[in-house]
C-alpha cells in the first residue's frame, strides 16, 4: 500500500445514507497510469456552509486530465517542463475527474436544503479573474472520479428536467462549456462560415452542435472514418483530413481550432480579410508555424481561449434542460477502469466522449 501523503481526516458525523468511506481513483504523483490507485477507503467530503456532497453519476474523461496527471502543460519558459495547465506541478495526492454529474446528497447549510434530491451539473472552473479561469476541478481540488464530490453551491446547475441521460450530461461541462467560450470569444453569429478542426473529437463535436444551433453555416475538418457523424451533429459541409486540399476550402469567417500542429497555418489561411481564428488545444502538437504576414495584413484575429465564463456556463446549461444538444457518448466504463478509458481516449479511435460512471 502506498504512503498516505497528505490524505484528509475522517469525520465522526455523517448524515443518513451517506457512508464514511467511499471509492475513488486517487492519483499520488506525475506520471502514468499507474500513479493512480483505486481506493475504497477514501473519506467521503462533508460541507461546510455554501457548499454541497454530491453523489457521482457519471464523470467524462478529458485531455484535460490526462495532461495534467502527466504534467504535459509545460512552463512559460520551458515547454517541456513538468508542470499542470498553470505552469506549476500539482499538489498531490488528487482525485482528477473535471466534468461531473450527479445529485445532491448533503448541504452545508439549512438555506440550501432545497438542492438536496436535485440532479447537478458542476461548473468545474472553482475561482475567475477576470472572466477567465484560475482554479479548476480535478488540479487545484478534487474532481469527480469518486463516488463523491464536493463542491460550492454557487457552482451547482440543476438539471434534474433536462432529457439528457447522466452520461450525456457528463460530456457537457469542460468540452461543451470550452466549445461555448471559444464560440462566443470569436463572436460566431447566424449564418457565418465556420470552420471546426478536430470536428469528430469531444470540443470538435459539441462546436458542431453549437454552432448548428447558432443557425451558423459548419464546415467540419475530420478523419474520412468520422464524415457520417459530424455531419449528423449538424455539419453543413465536411472537409476530409487526408483527402480534400484545405487550399480549395472557400473562406470562412471564422475557425474554431483545438488541433494546431504542422496545418495551423493553413487554417489561418482559409479566413476571410477581418476573419477571426480561436483556439483551446494542441492535440496536433502545441509549436506552431506560420507566416504573421497572412495575419496582420489580411486584418484577421488570433483568440486564445480556455474554456468557459459563468455567463457562457449558464447559456450551456440552458441548452441541456432544452434538449437542444446530443452529445455523443462513445463507450461508458466502471471507476475500475479509468486506466482502460485513458488509454483508449489517447488512442483517439472513437467519435464522442468517454465517461466513468462511479
Amino acid at each position: 500500500m502506498r504512503e498516505e501523503r497528505g490524505r484528509p481526516s475522517l469525520r465522526q458525523v455523517m448524515p443518513p445514507d451517506v457512508p464514511e468511506t467511499m471509492s475513488a481513483a486517487v492519483t499520488f504523483a506525475h506520471g502514468g497510469p499507474e500513479v493512480i490507485e483505486i481506493r475504497s477507503d477514501w473519506p467521503t467530503p462533508r460541507p461546510a456552509p455554501g457548499q454541497a456532497v454530491v453523489q457521482v453519476r457519471a464523470a467524462a474523461v478529458n485531455n484535460t486530465d490526462i495532461w495534467s496527471r502527466l504534467g504535459a502543460y509545460g512552463s512559460p519558459t520551458d515547454p517541456h517542463a513538468i508542470a499542470g495547465w498553470q505552469g506549476v506541478r500539482l499538489v498531490f495526492p488528487r482525485i482528477q475527474g473535471i466534468d461531473i454529474v450527479g445529485v445532491v446528497v448533503e448541504v452545508g447549510s439549512p438555506a440550501d436544503d432545497r438542492l438536496v434530491g436535485c440532479k447537478v451539473l458542476v461548473d468545474p472552473i472553482i475561482t475567475y479573474r477576470y472572466d477567465f479561469p484560475t482554479e479548476i476541478v480535478g488540479s487545484e481540488a478534487d474532481g469527480g472520479f469518486a463516488q463523491y464530490h464536493l463542491s460550492a453551491v454557487d457552482r451547482l446547475q440543476d438539471v434534474t428536467d433536462s432529457p439528457l441521460s447522466d452520461p450525456q450530461l457528463a460530456c457537457l461541462p469542460t468540452a461543451y462549456g470550452t466549445a461555448m467560450g471559444m464560440i462566443n470569444r470569436a463572436d460566431c453569429t447566424a449564418g457565418e462560415r465556420v470552420m471546426v478542426t478536430g470536428a469528430s473529437g469531444g470540443v470538435g463535436m459539441a462546436a458542431v452542435q453549437i454552432l448548428s444551433d447558432r443557425s451558423c453555416h459548419v464546415v467540419a475538418y475530420t478523419s474520412p472514418a468520422k464524415v457520417e457523424m459530424v455531419s449528423a451533429a449538424g455539419a453543413s459541409e465536411v472537409v476530409v483530413r487526408g483527402r480534400d486540399d484545405l487550399t480549395g476550402v472557400p473562406e470562412v469567417d471564422a475557425v474554431v481550432d483545438v488541433v494546431g500542429g504542422d496545418e495551423f497555418s493553413s487554417f489561418v489561411d482559409r479566413l476571410r480579410t477581418g476573419g477571426r481564428l480561436v483556439t483551446a488545444g494542441a492535440i496536433a502538437g502545441p509549436v506552431v508555424e506560420f507566416d504573421i504576414r497572412r495575419l496582420y495584413l489580411e486584418q484577421r484575429r488570433l483568440i486564445g481561449s480556455t474554456m468557459h465564463t459563468r455567463e457562457d456556463f449558464e447559456l450551456l446549461t440552458d441548452l441541456a434542460r432544452a434538449g437542444a444538444l446530443q452529445p455523443v457518448v462513445a463507450e461508458t466504463y466502471p471507476l475500475e477502469g479509468i486506466a482502460e478509458a485513458q488509454a483508449r481516449f489517447e488512442l483517439k479511435d472513437f467519435a464522442g466522449k468517454l465517461v466513468l460512471i462511479p
